[in-house]
């Protein structure tokens, strides 16, 4: 429980003695069910893109329009909100962009055509696409750096339960027509954030450190010693607290991510984002339409796609042990070997046990970077750096359909997988060579 002598100490150092607990479980459950949507947009596309194609809606070529609409918002969502966070608050951040997904992909669900899908595609994807930078940075400032790599695993953990969902989703309503067509109930059940939203607020408090660095040191206090006291009622006595190498902070600006030490991660992140979504989204939001093109029927690559979504959480299990750079180098490349395997699969079970690898090594390997950012950059600055260089990897993941779509007709499968693998041997380079290590690290 926290003490008049606790005032000497910083926020960061009261957290840090913290002992694992319930309450950070329930606390990272919480918040992340806000990913959940995030998820469910992202992987949403696939399937209703190749639903899309299917009826004609769009051609192949317009497929590339549609995934990069969505990608395009994200962009502006992560930097912007990324940046917002920093000034309104994690809470506030993480609220009102999750209300501005859900308006958005209400309006898409029930648009005329193409046009007007992309349309809100773009402005639904400027909300959802803050999501996962403010989770990451809010979890990463309300557990203990003991175990802060576990919590983020944990909150991509629940939030990769949207994958199957939506697969199973799309298997069972694409084929349908019940009032319309069934892929705008996919769509539309995505909005249901609108509804838990504010379920979601209620409780959910505002980040100790955010309020330190801002100033308002007695709301500050009082959010750590009711954290403080829940945590000690649920485990017992808490060791004391020790000064530690994290200071308090004065408030951040954008310029400072471009300073000395700060400069070479923000080029190293923006390189690395640049290509790691490559390999990420590249099969997950292109599997179902890749796998059409080699002759197999629009419902059997909705079925093989809920197959391989199955293992989905399973993924950041293994990410819960700890996150380092160079697991991050194997992993990724390891992604891009299994998926050249992949190119070359026909039969069915080749298809989802290849499927099912690498969707385990892209999950795996996106809990590992998503951990390993948020260490990057200090308490004033978290959200900003984050944001900005995640957006990127959003920016790439609008324009790289274009090139899927160019090496898919020119090359076929293993054309397209052969450009993944490439970016994520680039992934690996950059990351083993700039990269510092963060794992157990003081977060300033």
């Amino acid at each position: 429980m926290a003490t008049a002598a606790n005032t000497r100490f910083t926020i960061a150092d009261r957290m840090n003695r913290l002992p694992p607990a319930p309450y950070f479980q329930r606390l990272v459950a919480r918040v992340s069910t806000g990913g959940l949507f995030e998820f469910y947009e992202l992987f949403m596309a696939g399937a209703v893109g190749a639903a899309l194609v299917h009826a004609q809606v769009m051609p192949v070529s317009g497929l590339a329009y549609f995934v990069g609409a969505g990608f395009l918002g994200m962009f502006f969502g992560t930097s912007i909100f990324g940046n917002i966070s920093d000034k309104i608050g994690r809470r506030n951040g993480y609220v009102y962009s999750l209300l501005i997904y859900s308006f958005f992909t209400i309006l898409m669900a029930f648009s005329p055509n193409a046009v007007w899908i992309d349309v809100f595609r773009l402005l639904a994807g400027f909300g959802v696409g803050a999501q996962l930078v403010v989770i990451d940075t809010y979890v990463s400032e309300m557990t203990p750096a003991s175990r802060r790599g576990y919590y983020i695993a944990f909150s991509q953990f629940i939030t990769y339960w949207a994958v199957p969902v939506v697969a199973f989703l799309a298997y069972t309503l694409v084929p349908t027509h019940v009032l319309m067509a069934g892929w705008r109930w996919v769509v539309l059940i995505g909005a249901l954030g609108s509804v838990v939203v504010w379920w979601i607020r209620q409780g959910l408090p505002e980040s100790p450190r955010w309020y330190e660095n801002h100033g308002d040191m007695t709301q500050a206090n009082a959010v750590m010693q009711h954290i403080e006291t829940t945590v000690a009622q649920e485990v017992g006595a808490l060791p004391p607290v020790h000064p530690g190498a994290e200071e308090h902070e004065s408030r951040g600006h954008f310029r400072e991510i471009w300073i000395p030490p700060y400069r070479s991660r923000t080029i190293m992140l923006l390189i690395f984002n640049l290509f790691q979504t490559i390999g990420f989204y590249g099969f997950a939001a292109w599997v179902p339409t890749l796998l059409v093109s080699e002759g197999i029927t629009l419902i059997h690559s909705l079925l093989y796609t809920f197959l391989i979504a199955l293992v989905n959480p399973l993924g950041p299990i293994i990410g819960m042990v700890m996150s380092e750079k160079w697991q991050i180098v194997v992993v990724s490349l390891s992604i891009g070997i299994a998926g050249l395997v992949f190119s070359q699969m026909r039969s069915p079970v080749g298809i989802i046990t290849l499927g099912i690898v690498i969707t385990l090594l892209n999950n795996w390997f996106s809990t590992l970077f998503h951990s390993y950012q948020a260490e990057l950059y200090p308490t004033r600055i978290r959200a900003t750096g984050v944001g900005f260089t995640y957006s990127w990897s959003r920016l790439s993941s609008a324009l790289v359909g274009f090139i899927i779509v160019a090496l898919l007709k020119s090359f076929g499968v293993l054309g397209v997988f052969a450009f993944i693998s490439l970016a994520m041997a680039i992934v690996a380079l950059v990351i083993g060579i700039m990269g510092p290590r963060t794992n157990g690290r003081s977060l300033e």
